[in-house]
């Protein structure tokens, strides 16, 4: 018998998004991955799955329509089932970002404070940029300590947008 593949049981998408093709990948009845494209760290076939239809599987179809209530102003909370693969530190990363509210912004150092690790600033940078679900877990929202938009795998131009989308929602000032 052969050993189960990293894409075993994985599917994903792309859809549109005024930041460029967005790619979502399911795993087990739960969003595993949504990735920009950015040439030279797109996820491979082990990553992403079987290539399927937003339609044909729940969690993709109703990740596309949050996605699409998010860019149109009309949806500040995700809620997804979440299969977020990762370290202990990394999910406590993770799960700290979840917390950081729609239209706000803090600093990797705040971050590292509220884990519990304020010397680890470094170590949650690193952790920030291995997030498997960007915009859903809303990594672009940490910033450099001086308010400088810093350290985003998208590219400064997509977090700049996704604040300023945000910004104009919520009515919130950066910081």
């Amino acid at each position: 018998m052969n050993a189960p593949t990293p894409a075993e049981g994985r599917l994903h998408t792309v859809i549109g998004s005024p930041v460029g093709p967005l790619t979502l990948v399911a795993c087990g009845g739960a969003l595993a991955g949504l990735y920009m494209q950015v040439r030279g760290h797109e996820p491979g076939a082990a990553v992403v799955g079987e290539p399927a239809s937003a339609d044909a599987d729940p969690v993709l179809g109703e990740a596309a329509s949050q996605l699409k209530a998010y860019f149109a102003g009309q949806l500040t909370a995700f809620d997804l089932p979440l299969l977020l693969q990762g370290t202990g530190f990394q999910r406590a990363v993770w799960a700290a970002l979840r917390q950081i509210p729609y239209g706000r912004t803090i600093s990797y150092g705040e971050l590292a404070t509220r884990i519990g690790q304020p010397s680890a600033s470094r170590a949650v940078g690193l952790a920030n940029g291995r997030n498997p679900v960007s915009i859903v877990v809303p990594c672009h929202r940490v910033i450099g300590a001086d308010g400088s938009l810093t350290g985003y795998g998208g590219g400064i131009g997509r977090k700049r947008f996704l604040l300023a989308l945000e910004q104009r929602v919520s009515g919130q000032t950066l910081i």
